[in-house]
Protein backbone atom coordinates (compact mmCIF):
# COMPACT_ATOMS: atom_id res chain seq x y z
CA UNK A 1 0.00 0.00 0.00
CA UNK A 2 2.80 2.37 0.68
CA UNK A 3 4.35 4.64 -1.84
CA UNK A 4 7.50 6.45 -1.89
CA UNK A 5 6.42 10.17 -0.25
CA UNK A 6 8.39 12.45 1.13
CA UNK A 7 5.65 14.24 3.32
CA UNK A 8 2.34 12.99 4.89
CA UNK A 9 -0.06 15.84 2.41
CA UNK A 10 1.59 13.61 -0.42
CA UNK A 11 1.00 10.20 1.62
CA UNK A 12 -2.61 11.56 2.32
CA UNK A 13 -3.21 12.50 -1.33
CA UNK A 14 -1.98 9.05 -2.41
CA UNK A 15 -4.14 7.24 -0.40
CA UNK A 16 -7.15 9.60 -1.60
CA UNK A 17 -6.36 8.38 -4.48
CA UNK A 18 -6.38 4.43 -3.71
CA UNK A 19 -10.30 5.53 -2.53
CA UNK A 20 -9.30 6.48 1.16
CA UNK A 21 -11.06 9.33 2.15
CA UNK A 22 -10.20 10.90 5.70
CA UNK A 23 -13.25 13.10 7.23
CA UNK A 24 -11.45 16.49 8.57
CA UNK A 25 -11.71 14.94 12.47
CA UNK A 26 -8.95 12.05 11.02
CA UNK A 27 -6.55 14.62 9.67
CA UNK A 28 -6.91 16.36 12.74
CA UNK A 29 -5.79 13.34 14.39
CA UNK A 30 -3.16 12.67 11.87
CA UNK A 31 -1.80 15.80 12.69
CA UNK A 32 -2.27 16.09 16.12
CA UNK A 33 0.09 12.76 16.58
CA UNK A 34 2.77 14.07 14.28
CA UNK A 35 2.67 17.32 15.95
CA UNK A 36 2.39 15.69 19.72
CA UNK A 37 5.10 12.96 19.07
CA UNK A 38 7.27 14.96 16.61
CA UNK A 39 7.32 12.28 14.28
CA UNK A 40 9.00 11.96 10.87
CA UNK A 41 6.89 12.07 8.34
CA UNK A 42 7.83 8.38 7.50
CA UNK A 43 7.14 7.31 10.96
CA UNK A 44 3.82 9.12 10.53
CA UNK A 45 3.11 7.70 6.95
CA UNK A 46 3.67 4.10 8.71
CA UNK A 47 1.11 4.80 11.15
CA UNK A 48 -1.39 5.87 9.19
CA UNK A 49 -0.63 2.63 7.38
CA UNK A 50 -0.83 0.09 10.06
CA UNK A 51 -3.78 1.83 11.24
CA UNK A 52 -5.60 1.23 8.48
CA UNK A 53 -4.22 -2.21 7.89
CA UNK A 54 -5.38 -3.08 11.30
CA UNK A 55 -8.48 -1.36 12.30
CA UNK A 56 -9.66 -1.78 8.66
CA UNK A 57 -10.68 2.32 8.97
CA UNK A 58 -8.84 4.89 10.26
CA UNK A 59 -9.49 5.12 14.48
CA UNK A 60 -7.75 8.31 15.46
CA UNK A 61 -6.92 7.06 18.96
CA UNK A 62 -5.24 3.64 17.71
CA UNK A 63 -3.21 6.07 15.40
CA UNK A 64 -1.85 8.22 18.22
CA UNK A 65 -1.45 5.13 20.62
CA UNK A 66 0.71 3.13 18.07
CA UNK A 67 2.39 6.38 16.98
CA UNK A 68 2.94 6.87 21.01
CA UNK A 69 4.38 3.63 20.62
CA UNK A 70 6.58 3.57 17.85
CA UNK A 71 8.17 6.83 19.25
CA UNK A 72 8.83 5.67 22.78
CA UNK A 73 10.47 2.86 21.40
CA UNK A 74 12.55 4.79 18.71
CA UNK A 75 11.58 3.54 16.29
CA UNK A 76 12.84 5.53 13.08
CA UNK A 77 11.99 3.72 10.02
CA UNK A 78 8.89 2.06 8.24
CA UNK A 79 11.14 -1.15 8.02
CA UNK A 80 11.73 -0.74 11.71
CA UNK A 81 8.08 -0.28 12.35
CA UNK A 82 6.58 -3.44 10.87
CA UNK A 83 9.09 -5.46 12.06
CA UNK A 84 8.10 -4.07 15.84
CA UNK A 85 4.61 -4.89 15.13
CA UNK A 86 5.26 -8.09 13.74
CA UNK A 87 7.15 -9.10 16.73
CA UNK A 88 4.93 -7.49 19.60
CA UNK A 89 1.78 -9.20 17.23
CA UNK A 90 0.56 -5.71 17.19
CA UNK A 91 -1.10 -6.29 13.87
CA UNK A 92 -1.57 -9.69 12.68
CA UNK A 93 -0.26 -9.77 8.34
Amino acid sequence: MVKSVSTVEEYLTFLKGKGFHFQDEAIGFIFFGKHYTNASDEIINTAIELTLKAQKRFDGSYYVALLETLTSNKIKSRKAAIQYVKEKELISF
